[in-house]
């Protein structure tokens, strides 16, 4: 595929430059994921023919189907979908601000952030779902909280914002590991399946939360796209151009800590979709800056489809979706530091 690019111009006189291969990877990976959204609503122990679940998301199935499909499956597709996305475009917009492969929630610790919020309303009051979620939400903002303030200095650069997040991400896992050891077992059990990353047993109300946050901060983010990208030529050359850096960059670290706290709220910390992610879809487009677009798109793919292999790759067993992209993504991981190596950048 030819990268070519294509300014269009609007009747309002707007010239906008258009990426055709960037947009025709967007095309291909909202199609692909939507094909694996219909197979895996239809997967299961009752399979339901892939024209028989159109049908059913139309309001034309039987009542069999209509509650299997809409109160059983849907959601936890829906889930995966959304959460996939927030991970993706999460991922994108670290790495961009840190510039930095590397710089992944992952890598930063905030998924470790947030599984300690869980963590502490299980161990301490063994709360319901919800309150679990809300507990994930809130310490996934107070570790990028953290983050940010230990790597401040006259600005948040590069490596230091990635080495304060090991360093943080250091921490709230020993804090992890001493929660589980002062839990007793029926709260430890059900902490570790929470940590491993699962769609099982999603339903409405995961879903809906989740959609209003990425429904606010997706076009939060869309918006300030032009600032990041000016941002990667350097502050000062921004700052030339007109960017009000510090603002955008906090603006956008704290839209990728919610994207990254709520996804994890609500599918627990599924591991590595946030680095993975933008590298497969910058790779794929072969375009520069940021890609947060394509890199959404990639994350509901790669989450969606992550889910399907769970179910299905391993026979009558199941396995949580977090252990397949844990799996994946750690060698990714190694592949990806090998080769910075090899190109002299660590």
């Amino acid at each position: 595929m030819k990268t070519t690019n294509r300014a269009v111009r609007t009747p309002g006189g707007l010239s906008v430059r258009l990426d055709v291969r960037a947009v025709t990877v967007v095309l291909l990976l909202i199609v692909a994921t939507l094909v694996a959204s219909v197979v895996l609503i239809g997967t299961g122990d009752f399979p339901i023919p892939t024209a028989d679940v159109l049908r059913t998301l139309v309001g034309e199935g039987n009542p069999g189907q209509e509650f299997i499909v809409t109160e059983l499956r849907l959601p936890r597709v829906l889930v995966g979908l959304l959460a996939g996305a927030s991970l993706g475009l999460g991922g994108a917009l670290f790495q961009a601000i840190s510039r930095n492969p590397l710089g992944s929630p992952d890598v930063l610790g905030l998924g470790q952030g947030a599984t300690a919020g869980a963590l502490v309303v299980i161990v301490l009051s063994s709360g319901s779902a919800n309150q679990v979620a809300a507990g994930a939400l809130v310490g996934g903002l107070v570790t990028g909280l953290a983050i940010y303030v230990l790597a401040w200095k006259r600005g948040v650069h590069g490596y230091r914002l990635v080495l304060v997040g090991i360093g943080v991400s250091a921490i709230v896992t020993a804090v992890n590991g001493y929660l589980l050891t002062k839990s007793d077992i029926v709260d430890a059990a059900r902490a570790v399946v929470w940590m491993t990353g699962s769609l099982d047993g999603r339903d409405w109300d995961q879903v809906w939360p989740l959609f209003a946050l990425t429904a606010v901060l997706v076009p939060l983010v869309l918006v300030n796209a032009r600032g990041l990208r000016m941002m990667e030529m350097g502050d000062d050359v921004s700052y030339a151009l007109g960017v009000r850096v510090e603002r955008v960059r906090l603006l956008l670290m704290v839209a990728a800590v919610l994207l990254t706290a709520s996804a994890t709220a609500a599918a627990g910390p599924v591991s590595f979709v946030a680095l993975t992610a933008p590298q497969l879809a910058r790779r794929l487009t072969r375009s520069p800056g940021p890609n947060l677009l394509p890199s959404l798109c990639m994350g509901a793919a790669l989450l969606v489809v992550a889910d399907w292999v769970s179910q299905r790759a391993f026979g009558a067993e199941q396995l949580p979706v977090g252990v397949v992209t844990g799996v994946l993504g750690g060698v990714y991981l190694v592949w990806l530091l090998v080769s910075e190596r090899r190109a002299g950048r660590i």
